[in-house]
């Protein structure tokens, strides 16, 4: 089965449940599910009940879809992403944000948690993206190309919104909020980054690094969505500060809950 065939099955399995019609889909990092609390009315699909959807594996990640109101907008929230360092194919990674897409989604914000290669940011900050390297995982539209999705080559030059940019960083000032601006680096992972590795990426132009969002940019893109990117800056990267854990991050997603819930309730608010 091909990879729109597969999303035409998964929206399948959805619509048994709901026509709701999303017009924002969000994507959920480490430590950031609170935000789903949030959600009005909510309809609650777990991931397992979704065909050809894959599980999350990685603590923090609850791994199910919330339809709803947020902000006066009807939303699709992903809790629980897919990542690559797992096992799955690139095709189940991107297959979520795909999905929300095809259920009628036009814009997408993308969140993360992620480490701070820039060393002038300090956790707790959050950082607008402004662009990408992805070139070190595999691309999502890698293989046949099916133009249901979009087109074989598609342009990359502004896979974040400019509009979109501009907006969180109003509502930011708003609800003072610290937002960065900057280019956000997927690595593979699960493994950090070593000191050598950061260095390269600073190099290279890189403020944050982490080990998704990049890809579902690429494939929302590809789809002609909106797209915005947030990470919360839970740590320095390797060779700035100290050892880096996986409970350091949810600790420090946790302390910023309720920035990162005032930041994009007000994005969708105003979009």
């Amino acid at each position: 089965m091909d990879q729109y065939e597969r999303v035409l099955q998964a929206a399948h399995s959805v619509r048994k449940t709901t026509d709701f019609v999303p017009e924002v889909a969000i994507v959920l990092g480490s430590g950031l599910g609170a935000l789903a609390d949030k959600v009005e009315d909510p309809i609650v699909i777990p991931a397992a009940e979704i065909e050809g959807y894959k599980v999350s594996t990685v603590s923090g990640h609850a791994g199910r879809l919330i339809f709803g109101t947020l902000a006066g907008k009807k939303v699709v929230v992903q809790q629980g992403r897919i990542h690559y360092y797992e096992g799955y194919e690139m095709g189940d990674v991107v297959l979520p944000v795909r999905l929300m897409c095809a259920l009628g989604a036009k814009t997408v914000i993308l969140t993360n948690a992620a480490g701070g290669v820039n060393e002038s940011y300090r956790p707790g900050d959050f950082m607008v993206i402004r662009g990408q390297i992805a070139q070190f995982v595999p691309s999502p539209l890698r293989g046949a190309n099916d133009e249901r999705f979009g087109t074989r080559f598609p342009d990359m030059s502004e896979i974040y919104s400019r509009p979109l940019i501009s907006l969180a960083k109003e509502v930011a000032k708003e609800a003072g909020v610290t937002l960065r601006e900057g280019v956000y680096l997927q690595a593979s992972g699960p493994n950090y980054e070593s000191p050598e590795e950061i260095r390269a990426f600073r190099i290279l132009g890189a403020d944050a690094v982490g080990m998704s969002t990049a890809v579902e940019a690429i494939a929302a893109k590809h789809m002609g969505r909106e797209v915005l990117g947030i990470s919360l800056i839970t740590n320095m990267a390797a060779g700035i500060a100290g050892p880096l854990s996986h409970e350091e991050v949810k600790e420090a997603a946790d302390r910023a809950g309720r920035a990162f819930i005032a930041l994009v309730h007000g994005v969708i608010a105003k979009i």
